[in-house]
């Protein structure tokens, strides 16, 4: 779980930065052919963060979204973006019957758990999932890229594409697709968290700082441009970022 102070940078920065905007598109870019023609999808966000991902979907896709997540700190901020389904919940132990959704988002969320304890995870995705629903996931990549900010927000893990998939295939899901996402940028990130900041020595802090516009629009110009790469149907080899969807499968 996240530290407190954390959701607040969260809160600020959401809206407009470059890592949120890009990732949002990414994402949607990922799922989207599956998503059109569900606008009454009774949906559930585990690890909600602020809800702000919960308000969008509710404003752009039209379905009932009920946020939950494992800190009172962002249940709070979620309530007051007004998302009145928001519900302090343990993802490993949620308080919903089996069968409850159409589909569930997981947004950098599995990063948080031990190794070795994201099945227990899945598996209560799984189970409140009808059959045939849907799993939008999102997850960090490569524990090479750890970084300062990673050991600030307590990330436990990172995923390669084969674990991932592997993880979700062996809690029962079919997996639809599965790519690395926040390519273009991994050079300048490899260079940033295995030699400079190493070089530097400062201790773990938050990586949401505030940034100059045209950095920021440089940055989610690369994202954008992965986002319309990915729409088209085609995966990226390696990247920061894992985004997968699978369905629970039916038999």
């Amino acid at each position: 779980m996240m530290p407190p102070p954390e959701y607040a940078n969260l809160a600020s920065a959401e809206e407009t930065f470059w890592w949120f905007r890009g990732m949002r598109q990414i994402t949607f870019a990922v799922a989207g052919p599956l998503l059109n023609g569900h606008s009454s999808w009774k949906v559930l966000e585990a690890g909600c963060g602020t809800g702000y991902f919960a308000k969008c979907l509710e404003r752009d896709r039209g379905w009932r979204v009920f946020p939950v997540d494992l800190s009172l700190e962002g249940i709070r901020y979620a309530r007051a973006q007004g998302l009145q389904r928001a519900l302090q919940a343990d993802i490993g132990c949620l308080p919903f019957p089996q069968a409850s959704f159409d589909a569930a988002v997981c947004l950098d969320v599995l990063v948080y758990a031990p190794r070795g304890q994201e099945p227990s995870l899945l598996a209560e995705l799984h189970r409140v999932l009808v059959p045939g629903g849907l799993l939008i996931l999102r997850a960090a990549a490569l524990n090479a890229l750890r970084s300062r900010h990673s050991q600030f927000v307590g990330e436990q893990q990172r995923f390669t594409r084969r674990r991932l998939a592997q993880v979700l295939t062996q809690s029962g899901f079919r997996v639809l697709r599965c790519t690395y996402a926040n390519s273009l940028l991994l050079p300048l990130a490899l260079f940033k968290f295995r030699l400079w900041e190493p070089l530097m020595r400062r201790p773990p802090a938050s990586g949401l700082t505030p940034l100059p516009i045209w950095l920021n629009r440089f940055l989610f110009g690369c994202l954008r441009a992965e986002a319309r790469w990915l729409a088209r149907g085609r995966n990226l080899p390696l990247g920061q970022s894992l985004v997968l969807i699978a369905e629970k499968a039916t038999s």
